[in-house]
């Protein structure tokens, strides 16, 4: 039994406590090990938002001192992968992050919070309704990231590809 298989339950019981809360980002940071050194933590777990936290420590730092573009960029792809993953069973469902845009408008100089949002109906339209039909679909999530202030210090765009496992034509280790 690996994360993911535990992933569904833990996710329903973190949307309603803050002990499961702190499970899960311990358990984020063993099935992403990429994020661990960064921080990145969920603030908000509901059922349609994910809030997510880089930290502004040396690790996510740039050469002037503030969060780095990629840790950014990175917390917001952890946003939207979380809230989709949160919405699809990741056991029957696999999800590629096909391209990321990323605006920065802001030198980011405190805690950051990445915001996602997918609303049921938009769900039903733009993955699940298509994936009734077909192999594989599609979907732009939004992010938007502002520090503790306040500030926008930038949008996000991340395209997934999602695939029922049944249609995966790849082995997984």
């Amino acid at each position: 039994m690996n994360g993911f298989d535990l992933l569904p339950k833990l996710i329903v019981r973190s949307r309603r406590s803050k002990g499961w809360l702190k499970v899960l980002n311990f358990m984020m940071g063993r099935i992403i090990p990429f994020n661990r050194p960064h921080g990145f933590h969920i603030v908000e777990l509901a059922e349609d938002r994910v809030r997510t936290c880089a930290s502004y420590r040396r690790s996510n730092h740039n050469h002037i001192r503030g969060i780095h573009a990629c840790a950014i960029a990175t917390v917001a792809e952890f946003s939207a992968g979380l809230l989709l993953l949160s919405r699809l069973d990741p056991a029957r469902y696999r999800l590629i992050m096909s391209n990321l845009e990323v605006e920065y408008v802001y030198q980011a100089k405190q805690d950051i919070t990445a915001e996602t949002t997918l609303s049921q109906s938009a769900l039903q339209e733009k993955v699940l309704g298509p994936l009734a039909t077909q192999e594989a679909c599609t979907i732009v999530m939004e992010t938007h990231i502002a520090d503790t202030a306040g500030n926008t210090v930038a949008s996000a765009h991340t395209t997934w590809q999602i695939k029922r496992w049944d249609k995966v034509r790849t082995k997984v280790k």
